[in-house]
């Protein structure tokens, strides 16, 4: 086996021009115009619009390579295309390979015979344009799509939301976006591994069912090689029969189990799988592949009951409450993606203790450092294959079977996976079927393709391919064809009506969906990131600039709406930017909350957004640049193992804990009713005797004898839960809308120190401080705490890293306060 790459340093150029211009590769024409200054930045300003000739051009790339004498020494040699995007013909030394269409499969082509083995050899890649593609198959049969896209993205097989969605821009990129190589082998190759698992009474052993294509005589070997996470080897070898495969059992001594996030370890073993020559084993292997595996079962569990049918993940026979948040990809231009950026943003939702994401359909398949962080990292994926909000073309067999190579591909490349916990078929198009006026006569012929695809030809390739993890058809779905499919019964739910009906957060009160996997409502980015897109002139919420990054019709106004709703007219643009992340964190902390109260009932919860793929207004928790907004703080706090919570009713408060933990847990609850300044009206302290993965409701107080028209605005109640002498979490609730409470200055106190490398912050405040906000200038980092209530009369201590090279002094000079007070 010989590995020679070809990535790096390539030429490009614009068909029908002369000039060939430096390119990088893996990358895109986007990435490549913008290194030599072709383009503006696309996400500054209103450059979106000024480069969407881009897209609407076709592009030639070229590389001129010699072959290393190792590969030549091969029996076959292979050139290997991880992934094109998207409409590609490629020719070697003169020779067409091949036209392709799928941004999603990996393409390769025997190329020995046309190689030049003594000089250089030139490969072209040339792309054709996406977007006059999509317009001449729409031209023909106009699909039904997202109304923010570019219209016809149903009928090319690359990510839908490249053309345009609620939250990006329509910069479809165009390129060579993953590796490209060339591989040589001798006799034979692996052609396909499946890893599975046996768990019997407490022993494990993997399971390997091995295939190699071969064209020599030799005897083969199959050699499998298992690193224990203490650094222990695990070795077994079997004999390739007359049908070219085997199965290897491979028992692993005292196994450690992969748990998700906050049940446990994410130990993994590394499973090495060598084809060797049966009478040459010190020799190189002709093929090897490598695999990271977590130990564990997992089921989605389904069964009736009081309210319809439950919809339960469990790993190692335990039921898990899902904590979570929709997954998108993390740029418009997946190559500009680097591994410590992805690695942030999967460290960070692990850090709100969130233990599953949501790889919407939307998006594309993730690359393998996506998976192996969220093994490391013990998120569950939800994985749904590309097709999202649209009506797609499943009635053309050339469409059809272009799918089941993508589809089948990537079943291989998953099913292995610690971190999969469920292949779900699209986004939302059921629902789409339903209730979006998509069920008239002259469709019907598309939704009986739908139905025959996903009800039926996408899940038995599922069964074929992966037949230990569960297939669900649509998201939502009742899990019965068109039948109610975003209903409380059973299946999972979207819930858009605080959104996009207008509706109050209080509306997430009356739902009770048996898996929430979509809910959300928008903020603005950190100002820090409105800056890289917008000058000072434009801080408007209804300037030009600022509406070019607010893709949701009458985002801005629904955000503005609701934001008076809730607080004071804002008194600046900066007050206006910390308020719209104030109320989303809000906002999702009161349905989360009620939600968790109701595990029984409801067995998750998934929020949209996590993530960003350009600098935007959005529902995401963490910005384009992994800023964390208010939202993520929230999360850290509602998403806690043990959740301290109010479900207030004015005058009526009741106090509730809700326990995620395999065990029972005890503490004390002690509140009060004060003034804002801090007089208590009355006091009391409840034991707290919370069972395991459970909510139980600690107290519930009525206050109507205390409370008057005189003081409703002065007031708020106040929850802390004690373990021992630490304090575990504090809450408010107050009994007026917010922008009617009686606020003061809080003029909060802070002692600044710092202690082993950590800034250390104590804040006093004199009155009723709430949602503050604590910055450092001029640096990034994330605070221990953020955007929290602070009573009088307590103090809250927070951290964060001292910024390397800076002081004490310094830190002093950059640190910021602000709360609701300093809003209006």
């Amino acid at each position: 086996m010989q590995i020679q790459p070809l990535t790096g340093n390539w030429q490009f150029r614009q068909v029908g021009t002369i000039e060939w211009l430096p390119a990088n590769v893996p990358g895109s024409v986007h990435t490549d115009l913008m290194a030599i200054g072709g383009i503006p930045d696309p996400f500054v300003a209103d450059n979106e619009k000024r480069v969407q000739w881009v897209a609407e051009s076709d592009w030639i790339y070229r590389h001129r390579f010699n072959c290393s004498p190792e590969l030549l020494t091969q029996d076959k040699i292979l050139l290997v295309c991880d992934g094109l995007d998207t409409l590609a013909t490629i020719v070697l030394n003169g020779h067409e390979l091949a036209h392709t269409d799928n941004m999603f499969r990996r393409y390769q082509w025997e190329v020995k015979s046309i190689l030049n083995a003594n000089g250089v050899n030139d490969l072209t890649i040339t792309f054709s344009s996406p977007v006059k593609y999509i317009a001449e198959k729409q031209a023909v049969r106009a699909l039904p799509g997202v109304p923010q896209a570019i219209p016809g993205g149903p009928h090319l097989r690359k990510p839908p939301y490249q053309f345009g969605w609620d939250w990006g821009p329509q910069l479809p990129p165009i390129g060579i976006w993953k590796d490209v190589r060339l591989e040589g082998y001798s006799e034979a190759r692996l052609a396909e591994i499946h890893l599975r698992q046996d768990h019997a009474s407490g022993q494990v052993k993997v399971v390997a069912r091995i295939a190699v294509q071969r064209w020599g005589r030799a005897l083969l070997t199959a050699a499998i090689r298992i690193t224990t996470p203490d650094g222990e080897i695990i070795e077994k070898e079997a004999s390739i029969t007359a049908l070219d495969e085997v199965i290897v059992k491979v028992p692993i001594p005292k196994p450690e189990l992969w748990w998700p996030n906050g049940y446990g370890g994410q130990p993994l073993y590394r499973v090495d799988v060598s084809l060797m020559r049966s009478d040459a084993s010190n020799a190189e292997p002709l093929d090897r592949h490598m695999y990271q595996v977590g130990l564990r079962t997992i089921e989605l569990r389904q069964q009736e009951d009081q309210w319809g049918r439950s919809f339960v993940f469990v790993v190692n026979g335990v039921p898990i409450f899902i904590k979570g948040s929709n997954w998108a990809p993390a740029d418009s231009f997946p190559t500009k993606i680097s591994d410590e950026y992805l690695e942030g943003l999967i460290r960070s939702a692990a850090e709100t203790h969130q233990n599953m994401l949501r790889v919407w359909g939307g998006g594309f398949y993730e690359e393998e450092r996506f998976y192996d962080l969220c093994d490391r990292y013990g998120i569950l994926v939800w994985q749904e294959f590309i097709f999202s909000c649209s009506i797609y073309p499943l009635d053309i067999p050339a469409f059809l079977e272009n799918v089941q190579v993508e589809a089948i591909e990537n079943l291989r490349r998953l099913r292995h996976r610690a971190s999969l916990a469920l292949w779900c078929g699209n986004n939302e198009m059921e629902w789409g079927w339903v209730d979006w006026n998509w069920n008239r006569p002259e469709l019907q012929d598309l939704k009986a393709a739908y139905d025959r695809f996903f009800h039926h030809t996408l899940p038995a390739w599922c069964q074929t391919e992966d037949p230990d993890h569960s297939y669900w058809p649509s998201s939502p779905s009742s899990g019965t064809p068109f039948d109610d499919p975003n209903g409380q019964r059973q299946g999972d739910s979207h819930y858009w009506d605080v959104w996009h009906g207008r509706k109050p957060f209080t509306s997430y009160r009356d739902q009770y969906p048996r898996f929430m996997s979509e809910f959300g409502f928008q903020a603005l980015p950190p100002l820090a990131t409105i800056r890289t897109y917008a000058d000072e002139a434009d801080w408007n919420m209804t300037s030009y600039i600022m509406e070019q990054h607010q893709k949701n019709a009458s985002g801005n106004s629904l955000m503005v709406g609701q934001m008076l709703d809730t607080f004071r007219l804002p008194k600046d643009f900066v007050s206006l930017v910390y308020l719209s992340m104030a109320l989303q964190a809000e906002g999702i902390r009161y349905g989360v909350e009620h939600w968790r109260r109701h595990p029984e009932r409801v067995a998750g919860t998934l929020y949209w957004q996590l993530n960003d793929c350009w600098p935007v207004a959005s529902w995401s928790s963490l910005d384009y640049f992994g800023r964390w907004k208010a939202l993520h703080y929230a999360a850290r706090r509602f998403y806690a193992p043990i959740m301290l919570s109010i479900e207030d009713k004015p005058p009526e408060q009741a106090v509730y804990v809700s326990n995620d933990t395999l065990e029972p847990w005890e503490g004390t609850a002690n509140w009060s009713l004060e003034t804002f300044d801090g007089e208590i009206l009355t006091s009391g302290q409840a034991p707290v005797r919370a069972a395991a993965q459970a909510a139980t409701q600690i107290c519930k107080l009525d206050f109507c004898n205390l409370i008057s028209d005189d003081n409703v605005r002065k007031l708020v109640f106040i929850v802390e839960l004690w373990h021992g002498d630490q304090l575990i979490s504090r809450q408010t609730a107050g009994f007026a809308p917010i922008k009617h409470l009686s606020l003061t200055d809080p003029a909060v106190r802070v002692n600044l120190y710092s202690e082993k490398g950590q800034l250390i912050a104590e804040l006093t405040s004199r009155s009723l401080a709430l949602l503050v906000e604590v910055s450092l200038t001029n640096t990034e980092v994330v605070f221990s705490d953020n955007y929290f209530n602070l009573p009088p009369g307590r103090t809250t201590r927070i951290s964060c890293p001292l910024p390397p090279g800076w002081s004490l002094r310094q830190a002093k000079k950059e640190f910021h306060i602000r709360s609701i007070y300093d809003s209006y």
